[in-house]
């Protein structure tokens, strides 16, 4: 893993959405200028295909488009960061194409399979290890419930450089931390409002989708959390709070919803979400948007 690599994921891994055209078909080209605002904030690595893209709502084939308009957008500015999963089959000609596509990694979803196990798991992630022909992998843990002992047979792997934790249990995060190689990159996989408690655990960087409207302010979070100033770090957060807690309602059914309704406020529409996340934003969820970018200033 080259050394640029390893300083972007411990940034901020800034999570791309995926522009949709007013038929709902997916517009790649609608997020350059996105891409372009978030990098000239300083955004540390560009993910395309995460949750906040709509991955599980995209077909394959969207999908593969997806990923090398981001790589074409990105052009090598900062490094790609490139979401696979699904079937393993599926993640698998995924990872192949972000290959293709220039992705400097992959990052792997946890797969939502009803019949997962562990030792499953790990036999999932070595078959899309093995399919991307030694490109660095960043695990995505979304369910710590596979135990800690999996967790340290996945970072065995040699392929795995990094785990985005996405679960609010940071003693869970410690623990792990503690049992697998000092050289995995642990990163807070639960956006801003939770990087202070990973960070107190040891991990370094965190996911966001804030970053599509406003990278500047994740960049200050960052900035603080990487100079131990946690006051700093919270004052910034608590600014930013309310757009959060907009995304986390319906059982987090309004998190892309609550991205892609605040571009369309600063003036840079793109698109609805798909079922099954809720669209639109009720009268009640749109007032405390609009209160949020207001006080803030916020413009595209």
């Amino acid at each position: 893993m080259t050394e640029n690599l390893r300083t972007a994921l411990t940034g901020i891994s800034g999570i791309l959405v995926t522009p949709y055209n007013d038929a709902g078909e997916i517009n790649p080209g609608r997020q350059k200028p996105i891409v372009d605002k978030a990098i000239a904030a300083g955004v540390h690595v560009l993910v395309a295909n995460g949750n906040t893209g709509e991955f599980y709502a995209l077909t394959v084939e969207e999908a593969e488009a997806m990923v090398r308009a981001s790589a074409e957008h990105i052009g090598g500015r900062v490094p790609l960061l490139a979401g696979v999963g699904r079937g393993v089959r599926d993640a698998c000609r995924l990872a192949r194409t972000s290959i293709a596509a220039g992705a400097a990694a992959l990052m792997i979803h946890q797969p939502p399979d009803p019949f997962s196990s562990p030792r499953g798991l790990a036999d999932y992630v070595k078959a899309v290890a093995d399919a991307a022909e030694g490109l660095p992998v960043v695990l995505y843990l979304r369910n710590d419930a596979i135990g800690i002992k999996a967790v340290r047979e996945l970072c065995k792997l040699p392929s795995v450089v990094g785990v985005k934790w996405a679960t609010p249990n940071p003693l869970k995060l410690a623990e792990a931390i503690a049992a697998t190689d000092p050289d995995i990159i642990w990163v807070g996989g639960l956006a801003e409002v939770w990087a202070p408690a990973f960070y107190a655990v040891g991990a370094r960087g965190f996911t966001s989708g804030l970053i599509n409207v406003w990278p500047e302010r994740s960049v200050a979070i960052h900035a603080a959390l990487e100079a131990g100033d946690y006051r700093k770090a919270n004052d910034l957060i608590t600014g930013m709070r309310a757009f959060e807690e907009i995304r986390a309602e319906e059982l987090n059914g309004t998190n892309v919803t609550g991205v892609k309704a605040a571009l369309a406020a600063i003036g840079y529409d793109c698109g609805t979400t798909r079922p099954p996340s809720a669209w639109p934003l009720t009268s009640s969820q749109h007032a405390a948007l609009q209160a949020f970018i207001t006080s803030n200033e916020i413009r595209f």
